[in-house]
């Protein structure tokens, strides 16, 4: 019998990943990650979400009612250097980062299979709406799941080979409404558990509050700019701004404008019309190719520039071995450096990178 660590948030998707693994046949042990910092335990209660202690009660009942074993392992350590620091650091550079993405790859692949397989387990799974599938070319790639409502391929382009071979995702199987249906079929207490949305470790939203507690460093105050680099106001800090947003810049204009660019090295942020958020070409490093070993010339792919971004047809080619450039057939609005950029052929994942 082949024995999988199921990564348990506490949550309906694992919660059921869990019971379908089982009723396959498997050797289930439920495991949740520690990963909330050393906090009151008051607060990390209230945060809830993946990283609150509401979760391990949550997932240990779950585990209790499925007839499985349990455990919680501690990955602070590894959440704080491969997460949260990368957060902070990202947004200090005038970057916009997607800590999910980091987490999928380095906390609850990496360090999650790691201690899986040091454990006798042939496989970990998870809750994530994706599926897994084995190409001709004896690849692993990831493929959309049957729900493209609750897709989540994007936020998984940068597993590896190694991680890919010993992962199993049963959920992308399945659309949401039938998950919770075998949830409460099964009588599991999760059955309506709402669906997380925030950054697990900024519950608030307020990222640039975050960034200053964990650097004890203020947001410097700076001079919005237009494209001409004529001064039309001043900005609070580059850490509370992104590329497109339009909502609480702080500024009057008499007119809608956007953020176009942030510049960290003369501490500014550039104010344009809508029109100026759109562009049509980006080029991405920091390259994970999945379905293919290394990209060979151009492709006509399509590419995915955020999480709910419906995708638009492309070209891409390589520009040197982690460079890549991506031109669209149609113009896409708010490209923003620091987001992932993830490329599909078909229905798998061909690759994808960080947008510069």
């Amino acid at each position: 019998m082949k024995k999988v660590v199921v990564g348990m948030s506490g949550g309906v998707d694992s919660s059921v990943a869990a019971y379908l693994l089982k009723e396959q046949g498997y050797d289930v042990i439920g495991v949740t990650m520690q990963i909330w910092q050393d906090e009151d335990n008051v607060v990390v209660e209230e945060n809830g979400g993946c990283c609150g202690l509401s979760a391990v009660e949550d997932a240990r009942r779950v585990a209790n009612q499925l007839g499985i074993p349990y455990y919680v392992m501690n990955f602070k350590n590894e959440f704080k250097e491969k997460v949260m620091d990368y957060f902070v650091a990202e947004y200090l550079k005038g970057k916009t980062p997607n800590p999910c993405i980091a987490c999928n790859r380095y906390v609850k692949w990496e360090s999650l299979l790691k201690r899986s397989l040091d454990i006798g387990a042939d496989y970990i799974a998870t809750g994530h709406y994706a599926r897994i599938g084995q190409l001709p070319n004896g690849r692993f790639a990831i493929k959309n799941s049957v729900t493209a409502a609750k897709d989540q391929t994007y936020a998984l382009y940068n597993l590896t080979q190694d991680q890919l071979a010993h992962t199993l995702m049963p959920v992308g199987e399945y659309e949401k409404d039938h998950i919770r249906k075998i949830a409460q079929e099964i009588g599991l207490m999760v059955a309506n558990k709402p669906d997380s949305q925030e950054i697990c470790f900024v519950p608030d939203d307020d990222y640039a509050g975050f960034i200053e507690r964990e650097t004890n460093i203020k947001s410097m105050p700076g001079n919005f700019i237009n494209s001409k680099g004529e001064v039309l106001g001043k900005h609070k800090g580059i850490v509370h701004y992104t590329v497109g947003q339009r909502k609480r810049l702080g500024i009057a204009l008499g007119h809608p404008v956007f953020v176009t660019k942030i510049c960290p090295e003369t501490n500014e942020v550039v104010l344009g019309e809508n029109e100026d958020v759109f562009t049509q070409k980006l080029y991405a490093n920091n390259l994970n190719f999945m379905s293919v070993e290394k990209l060979e010339g151009p492709m006509r792919v399509k590419a995915k520039i955020r999480y709910g971004h419906a995708g638009g047809a492309c070209t891409i080619n390589l520009v040197d071995d982690d460079t890549v450039e991506c031109i669209f057939d149609e113009k896409q609005r708010a490209i923003t450096p620091g987001q992932a950029v993830v490329f599909y052929d078909g229905d798998y994942v061909l690759g994808g990178g960080t947008i510069l």
